[in-house]
């Protein structure tokens, strides 16, 4: 493990990865008990759109995907509260859309372009200093919004029409937590790719969740849950040479099945 802190790579990798299981983990946490792990499938997804169209402009894709992962969760959101279209449809739609723009414009773009696995997939060793100070301000920003916002989200998340009983404004909620999925999704895709990005949202929770039903202790456990995959995860790809990003991922697939098993066996 110290072997491969030698290099700068790596520890760029290891910091983003400690920054990564915080986001992971606390939105993860809402993601899961909100039950909208298809709506930040699609936000994933729907940011592709974004990626494409600003290498055509020639602009940094971070601001094509955040636009598109912001306005698509905004949209998904109103439109299901709306009830002017169901929610599983706009999603459907919006993930086609994001998807079949982002590969339109990556097509007709002229010049060398990186690989489009590279935002499909990631690559968590190309990992920057820039990309470590977005994830620390990201970070810090949902820990804030988290203790500030608390009781609310909770409430949202477990119950939506309780909460509009007593007065909280479940509308704005709601969309403000779309919001930092969205920013967290966009993040992200640099460090495990829009695929595979929902898998770390919601695995780590997923499992919390069957051990206690106590939001705060989901997530402090999903935290700690996603840092251990994903210092595991580097540390086994340093070893075989292969992906960091799916190598964490078929880490945390695996606990997940086992501890779904588990479960099972116990039940």
């Amino acid at each position: 493990m110290f072997e491969m802190l030698e290099y700068a790579f790596m520890r760029n990798a290891l910091y983003a990865g400690i920054l990564g299981s915080i986001i992971f983990g606390i939105i993860g946490t809402y993601v899961v008990v909100k039950k909208i792990v298809f709506i930040s499938g699609g936000v994933a997804h729907a940011s592709f759109g974004g990626v494409g169209m600003s290498l055509y402009l020639g602009i940094e894709p971070l601001f094509g995907a955040l636009l598109f992962a912001i306005t698509s969760a905004v949209g998904v959101g109103y439109l299901g509260k709306e009830k002017i279209q169901r929610e599983d449809t706009a999603i459907g739609i919006i993930w086609a859309l994001g998807m079949a723009i982002g590969a339109f414009f990556y097509h007709i773009t002229p010049g060398y372009l990186p690989s489009p696995a590279s935002f499909l997939f990631g690559n968590l060793l190309m990992i920057g200093t820039f990309d470590i100070y977005l994830l620390s301000g990201l970070a810090l920003s949902i820990v804030i919004i988290v203790v500030l916002f608390y009781h609310r989200l909770q409430a949202v998340s477990f119950d939506e029409e309780f909460s509009e009983v007593v007065g909280i404004k479940t509308n704005l909620v709601y969309i403000l937590l779309l919001i930092m999925i969205a920013f967290s999704i966009v993040f992200l895709i640099k460090f495990v790719g829009i695929i595979l990005v929902i898998a770390m949202l919601s695995i780590p929770a997923s499992i919390s969740s069957s051990v206690t039903h106590d939001m705060r202790k989901v997530m402090v456990y999903s935290v700690i849950l996603s840092l251990v995959f994903i210092l595991s995860g580097l540390w086994l790809s340093y070893q075989w040479n292969t992906p960091a990003g799916p190598t964490i991922i078929l880490l945390s697939g695996a606990v997940f099945i086992l501890n779904t098993l588990g479960d099972k066996l116990y039940d």
